[in-house]
């Protein structure tokens, strides 16, 4: 009977540390967006985001592709009552980071009035999250010297707690990770539609340089021929040119 109660709560202890960590998991994922948004010339766009007091706000954009104009954007980060916390003028790319302190409605511009032909395509990313996610060096220092004297009990539960945190490090590299993934992508995707647009430009010069030789050399053959042609109308007009 004893060993049946032991292995029940084993079994207890088991999946109450299996909802911890699912629980620790769905806390920590916090909010992350990525999207990419087109802004016409002369026009502004902007985005709305709930933020609670005590997260921070990982904001970074890029522009990628400038409608065969310059790779810029002007941006603004507003609180929920309109004052300006960051702003940019005219940048192909930049990041901001924000510890909020008034919950609401935070408000994510991209103003590209300042254009009057070319569209911006900008790739952006937002992540929010809860600040100061994961215990740091000295925390964990101070958590071995507790570990001395701990009940069966206590200690189980600290060693439920070191597995959240570790979890909770183990994602923010993971993030900090796929960060560096997607500003690589945007990287290319920018690289990509300059070429494309290069190409393009080359292209098309490369055709009127074609068309305007073989209208030169129609043109050479046509006044030849008028010349030492002397039943055509074109000789007598050079005649009386005196050619």
């Amino acid at each position: 009977m004893l060993h049946f109660i032991l292995q029940l709560k084993g079994k207890i202890q088991a999946w109450l540390c299996i909802a911890q960590i699912t629980l620790l998991v769905a806390l920590v994922n916090g909010y992350d967006k990525e999207m990419t948004v087109y802004v016409d010339a002369g026009k502004k766009e902007c985005l709305y985001h709930t933020v609670k007091a005590g997260e921070t706000i990982d904001f970074e954009y890029q522009v990628i592709d400038g409608g065969h104009g310059d790779l810029d954007i002007s941006f603004a980060l507003l609180d929920p009552i309109g004052l300006v916390i960051v702003s940019d003028y005219k940048k192909p790319e930049n990041m901001h980071q924000h510890e909020v302190q008034t919950e609401g409605d935070y408000r994510f511009c991209f103003d590209n009035s300042f254009s009057m032909f070319n569209r911006k395509t900008v790739f952006f990313e937002l992540i929010v999250e809860r600040a100061g996610e994961g215990p740091s060096d000295e925390q964990w220092k101070q958590q071995v010297d507790e570990l001395s004297g701990l009940s069966p009990d206590e200690y189980y539960d600290m060693k439920v707690q070191d597995i959240m945190d570790f979890i909770g490090r183990i994602r923010q590299q993971l993030t900090k990770a796929r960060q560096l993934q997607d500003l690589l992508r945007s990287h290319e995707a920018r690289d990509r539609n300059q070429a494309e647009a290069n190409f393009q430009v080359v292209n098309n010069w490369s055709m009127l340089q074609m068309s305007a030789m073989i209208g030169v050399g129609l043109i050479q053959v046509f006044m030849l021929r008028s010349i030492f042609e002397t039943r055509g109308r074109m000789h007598h007009f050079w005649r009386k040119l005196g050619i």
